[in-house]
């Protein structure tokens, strides 16, 4: 196993969307959505270990996750448990991981991945990283992973790929964020797009250098702690600095802008598991098309729903079909499949009733 390899989990979402099973305190990657025994947050841990040694994973996340992060995830050294002060987005997450891998290894590669993606295909999955890690240890270059679409999904951004550089490798054209309907299925239909897994993978040093050169407002920041990260004092100068770093995302920051982006076609199995819906799809079915998690079920003239409550409580359902029903004990979501996109306005209008007594 390469020494030099490093992954880095990202960890502070709050994952609104699956409220009200997702909460402020513990938000979805650290929850058994699928009933395996494991979170999604381990399942990510699981997944890059035959490629990167388990003192080489780096875990960015809320400073209020702390406690579930050493919970789950036990053999994470703690100085590779960096603890956000406040929420900024991808950029200033990844910028902050790459300085703090550099100081450790200034010849580091890394690999970038979310921590409440689901992915199957473990093994394909451990292929598609090696070959990225070979390609950016021999080139300056910052590469994504891009999943073939198989439907015209507006919820997901798109990546048009260019000339083939290796197997599977393109370079990229350009980045779209998510597109309407029409324009989804024009992407679709040219096969020349692939989804954007939000997964990357390159050398610290490259990528500290493209974000020097395309968002300066952020690591004049980090480039105060020059001689800082990696040592004891570099939590304190984060806490110091993190909350004036300007919010972006990765990809506005450097990978729309940058001319050394490259995608790799991903063949393993992908969803980014953002709603209840595609939880929904990724589960498995009764003869009826209902999924229930954590519950039995006694089911009446009722289809394609899902169910999720405690363990040990039975659900009785009569004439529901396409229902989306969340019992998380102090709150009950009852909510149609087609109109779960309302739910983060649900959490809103909670929040100015109840104040975050439901959050």
């Amino acid at each position: 196993m390469n020494s030099h390899r490093y992954c880095v989990i990202m960890c502070g979402g709050v994952g609104s969307r699956f409220w009200p099973y997702s909460r402020e305190d513990r938000p979805k990657q650290f929850i058994d959505f699928l009933g395996t025994g494991r979170s999604l947050l381990q399942m990510s841990y699981d997944r890059i270990l035959p490629l990167v040694p388990k003192e080489n994973i780096v875990v960015v996340t809320n400073e209020k996750y702390a406690s579930l992060i050493r919970e789950q995830l036990p053999d994470v050294l703690p100085h590779n448990i960096l603890l956000e002060p406040a929420r900024r987005n991808t950029a200033p997450c990844i910028a902050w991981a790459a300085y703090h891998i550099a100081a450790l290894d200034p010849q580091a590669s890394m690999i970038v991945a979310p921590s409440d993606h689901l992915i199957t295909g473990d093994a394909i999955y451990c292929e598609c990283v090696e070959r990225g890690f070979e390609f950016v240890e021999n080139n300056d270059a910052l590469l994504t992973l891009g999943i073939t679409p198989v439907r015209p999904e507006t919820g997901y951004g798109y990546i048009q790929v260019g000339a083939p550089v290796g197997h599977d490798i393109n370079k990229v054209k350009t980045f779209t964020e998510k597109p309407n309907l029409e324009l989804a299925k024009v992407f679709l239909d040219s096969g020349e797009f692939l989804w954007n897994a939000g997964i990357f993978i390159w050398r610290a040093s490259v990528i500290i250098e493209a974000l020097r050169k395309y968002d300066s407002d952020l690591t004049v920041l980090f480039d105060k702690g020059e001689g800082l990260f990696g040592t004891a004092n570099e939590t304190e100068f984060i806490k110091q600095n993190f909350e004036a770093c300007p919010a972006n995302s990765i990809d506005y920051a450097v990978m729309e802008k940058a001319d050394n982006v490259y995608v790799e076609s991903a063949r393993f199995g992908w969803n980014d598991l953002g709603t209840w819906g595609a939880l929904y799809d990724n589960s498995p079915k009764d003869d009826n098309d209902n999924v229930s998690q954590g519950a039995g079920l006694v089911a009446y003239k009722s289809e394609r729903n899902i169910f999720v409550t405690p363990a040990g409580k039975l659900v009785v359902a009569h004439g529901l079909k396409d229902y989306i029903v969340a019992d998380a004990g102090d709150v009950l979501l009852i909510c149609p499949k087609s109109e779960e996109q309302r739910i983060k306005q649900m959490v809103n209008d909670v929040k100015i009733r109840f104040d975050e007594k439901y959050l």
